[in-house]
């Protein structure tokens, strides 16, 4: 199992940033290797990627959500994948979005990818291409701001 966490500040406010990643099924846009995501209800999420050359489908459940603070999501079913996203000002106009990635290589090609450091540098690319989405449009593409539980990821 591998702990990964990053972040990136980002130049539109906390409320732009929150609502973007509360886009689900926008994640493919930033998120490199994800082909998918299909939001079955405001809890449970089907994805699909694309790792190391293979297809790997899971379903997760989004197990915290506070607007403008945090979002995160377990899998439930298939490939390990747990994800909390927390954001915070930096000022009215910026804020710095940071990610914590739980994942469990399956295999010995994904175990060497990972140790390699695949894995973080991925999570790096997303936070940079999430922050060049956001920032080019100004807005985010919409939102959801309801609230889920407050359990972390695993």
């Amino acid at each position: 199992m591998s702990r990964i966490t990053d972040h990136a500040d980002v130049d539109v406010p906390v409320g732009v940033a929150y609502n973007q990643w509360t886009r689900f099924e926008s994640l493919p846009e930033f998120m490199e290797g994800v082909e998918r995501v299909v939001q079955l209800d405001d809890r449970t999420l089907d994805w699909t990627a694309r790792i190391a050359g293979r297809i790997k489908h899971w379903r997760a459940e989004v197990v915290e959500q506070e607007p403008d603070r945090v979002v995160a999501w377990r899998s439930v079913e298939g490939a390990r994948n747990d994800v909390r996203v927390t954001l915070e000002p930096i000022d009215p106009r910026s804020c710095r979005v940071s990610l914590e990635l739980v994942v469990e290589p399956e295999g010995a090609l994904e175990a060497t990818g990972d140790a390699l450091g695949f894995v973080s540098r991925r999570v790096k690319g997303d936070l940079e291409r999430f922050a060049d989405l956001v920032e080019s449009r100004g807005q985010a593409t919409g939102a959801w701001r309801g609230r889920v539980g407050d359990r972390r990821v695993r």
